[in-house]
Order: C-alpha cells, then structure tokens, then sequence
C-alpha cells in the first residue's frame, strides 16, 4: 500500500509545477463547457498530438459543432475535414455513429452519466470520464496512457490497463485531487516522464519515486 502522506506531498509538488490547466485543448474547454465539442475533441484527440488536436477541432467546429450538424456532412468531407488527427478514416466513422446514436436516443445531448455514455459504441471509460469532468464538472478519473504510466512507475498502483489503474485510484487517491490530476499528469508525462527515458534528473518529484520499471533514464 502506497504511503498516502507520499501521495499528498508529489500532488502538491506537481500543482505547483503545473498551476495552469489551459495548456490543453480539452481543459480550455472547462471555461465554457459544451459537452458535444469536448467528446468531439476527445474522440479526434485518440492517437494525436494535442497541438493537432487543437487545429481539426477548430477547423471542425467551423463547419458543424452538434450531433445534428455531423450527420449531414458527407463522409469523404469529414475525413477530409478531420484528416490531419490521424486515423481519420476510423474517427469519422466514430463521430458519425455517435452523432447518430446522440440524435436517436438522447435527443442530440450528451449524456451526463457514464453508464448512458459508455452504451454507445466508440465511447470507452478515458473518454467517458473526460465527458463527465470536463463538461459536467463531475469527480472522476480520467485515465490516460500517462495517467496509467506515472502511477505504476511511482509504485502507487500495480495495474496492466486505465481501466484498472481508475479503479486503483479511486481506493488510494484523494477526492481533492481528482478533477486536476489528469490534466497535470498529461503535461508531466508529455514533458518530464516521459514513456522513454523519463527527464528523472529534472523530475520535481525524484525523491518520492522508486522508477519503477524504468530501464533508461536522462
């Protein structure tokens, strides 16, 4: 069991380190919440740079921001609209299924719990939990590849998916924690613990973590 006082001390580290939660697409959106653009940016964002992420969902919302907009568009226009996030083939066919799925069954909202969020097909717990914090400001763990990777590294959970390091989480992370940790775990893993040869000699939090199967370190 993780030493809870350990786990207070590298949260509050990590606060100060990264006090601005704007330096991503999906937490800008928090300042003014619109549940279809965050799923629709979190489902362009699946295997995709933030900054590309930013640009399509510009360029997107430009030309259609509802459920009721998407549908219409013509599929070869989609995938040329949203080209440049990658797998756009794929992506287009998700956003048009769930744009669809939101039109017959929700009445072109988005649903505000994760079991509706999580019965339409495209829309897995990563993306449902964003959905619920982001837009509807609910306390949930979105878990990402960082949010999965960090935690086992620091020997906080001993897990094999996101889905499992959430529910990990939820036992040993405080409340107090949970809306921000996703978006300062993102920046610290883009920038400092990273996948491959983590920047431990600059880590704020080295003296709290075990490296826990890192191989290669700078």
């Amino acid at each position: 069991m993780p030493n809870p006082e350990n786990i207070s001390q590298t949260m509050n580290i990590l606060r100060k380190h990264y006090p601005s939660h704007d330096k991503t697409t999906l937490n800008r959106m928090r300042r003014k919440p619109n549940a279809f653009k965050v799923l629709t940016a979190c489902l362009l964002s699946l295997r995709a740079r933030d900054e590309n992420t930013e640009k399509v969902s510009k360029k997107l919302f430009a030309v259609a921001d509802t459920p009721k907009d998407i549908s219409k568009i013509p599929i070869k226009k989609l995938e040329k609209l949203i080209f440049s996030s990658g797998h756009y083939k794929k992506k287009a066919r998700t956003l048009k299924h769930v744009s669809n799925e939101l039109i017959k069954r929700f009445n072109s909202k988005v649903p505000d719990t994760k079991e509706e969020l999580l019965s339409i097909k495209g829309i897995g717990p990563k993306t449902a939990n964003i959905v619920l914090a982001f837009a509807y400001g609910k306390n949930v763990l979105p878990i990402d590849t960082h949010c999965h990777r960090i935690p086992n590294r620091l020997g906080w959970v001993q897990t094999k998916t996101p889905e499992k390091t959430e529910i990990a989480l939820e036992k040993i992370l405080p409340k107090k924690y949970w809306r921000e940790f996703n978006a300062i775990f993102v920046q610290f893993g883009q920038t400092i613990c990273q996948p491959i040869s983590p920047w431990c000699s600059k880590c704020p939090i080295r003296r709290y973590c075990p490296k826990i199967n890192v191989k290669t370190i700078r």
